[in-house]
């Protein structure tokens, strides 16, 4: 059967979710397809939103997203595109590589790169030109552990689903717990606070201008940039958003959302983000910190954080050697356009990736039903 590729456009979000429902994965809305498809830096960049593989009936086959962000090595712009949600139908199984090319030979990116791959597709990756990335933190994720015994019913659970999945009913969500819902204040250590100003001229501004001053490839991370991240239309719970400040300024700032993979899974509380000033040694254990110490009572049975790097792992220090490793296969994949300069100095963290995206929000609606048992 021949197949064919065509750029995605907003007319596709019931095709979209379909391809999505076929593999258990998360579906958006139509709001937030919107939301995740016309980002500026994509429209910008002019490239595609993601590709349908079409059937010669014109059915949808598969799919990839194509999510463009801006960089910046000091004053100068680059632009850098993940792949996320590669889904291919059983009709079309071996027609991957089509969307793998579409994607990992688009024009006008730095770097083409998947920080999300499963061990099923890791493999496809270096085919395309896609090697494991960072050298050697491509299979790490980092996980600390708040309930160890929910933890060890979720594994049960996802034995079961392996073995017997018929056992699995995917009517009722497991794991959810009122402190998902009604939670008391945050306990914070000294520095630390929540973000809540996010103007163009706030001191998060002024931090993310010095921390572009470095001259390091960044992703964006401008007050417009982390607004345009807070506004997804399917958020459920708010992300949480903290900044160490020393004195009147911000050196650094994590962000992080709770997850729920799907119904036999417990929440997690997702690190997206942590970074820092290089030169700033107490901002990034700090914030880790305090993100495990409020973490139980968010309603999470773990942290984690999915994409790490070297001198993350260093500002990190004993919290690094306390975390479980979690991974194990190359999950971690780039392709970098020759010859752009300072490559090598880019620290990625899950923010340059697809982990929002593609994260399951907690489903608030079983979270009521749970809380008014």
């Amino acid at each position: 059967m021949p197949f064919s590729l065509r750029p995605v456009q907003d007319r596709d979000a019931p095709a979209l979710n379909a391809l999505h429902a076929s593999v258990g994965w998360p579906r958006r809305s139509d709001a937030g397809w919107r939301w995740l498809l016309n980002h500026t830096a994509r429209i910008e960049a002019e490239a595609p939103a993601g590709w349908l593989l079409i059937d010669e009936t014109g059915e949808p086959r598969g799919y990839t997203g194509n999510l463009v962000q801006r960089f910046w090595r000091g004053d100068d712009a680059l632009y850098g595109a993940s792949g996320y949600s590669i889904v291919v139908q059983p009709p079309a199984r071996g027609h991957s590589r089509m969307l793998l090319r579409a994607f990992a030979e688009q024009p006008g990116m730095f770097a083409r790169y998947t920080f999300n791959a499963n061990p099923k597709s890791s493999p496809l990756f270096p085919r395309h030109g896609l090697n494991p990335w960072p050298t050697r933190t491509h299979a790490l994720k980092l996980a600390w552990r708040l309930d160890t015994v929910t933890c060890a019913a979720g594994r049960l659970w996802r034995e079961v689903d392996r073995r017997a999945p018929q056992l699995v009913d995917l009517r009722h969500e497991r794991f959810l717990n009122r402190r998902l819902m009604d939670h008391g204040p945050l306990v914070l250590p000294a520095g630390v606070a929540v973000l809540s100003d996010l103007n163009d001229r706030s001191q998060f501004g002024d931090f993310w201008n010095a921390l572009r001053s470095e001259g390091r490839i960044i992703a964006e991370r401008s007050p417009a940039a982390i607004r345009w991240r807070l506004s997804d239309p399917d958020r459920t719970i708010e992300p949480l958003v903290l900044a160490f400040n020393r004195g009147d300024a911000i050196t650094g700032y994590a962000m992080a959302m709770m997850a729920k993979a799907n119904v036999i899974e417990p929440p997690v509380l997702e690190i997206l983000d942590l970074v820092a000033f290089r030169d700033e040694p107490r901002a990034v254990p700090a914030l880790a910190q305090a993100l495990l110490t409020n973490a139980r009572a968010l309603g999470a049975t773990k942290v984690r954080i999915q994409v790490v790097n070297e001198v993350l792992l260093r500002q990190l220090g004993p919290l690094a050697a306390s975390a479980r490793r979690e991974g194990g296969w190359g999950h971690c994949h780039v392709h970098f356009q020759p010859g752009v300069e300072g490559s090598e100095s880019w620290t990625p963290t899950p923010f340059d990736g697809d982990y929002q995206m593609c994260l399951r929000p907690v489903p608030l609606d079983a979270a009521v039903s749970e809380r008014a048992a």
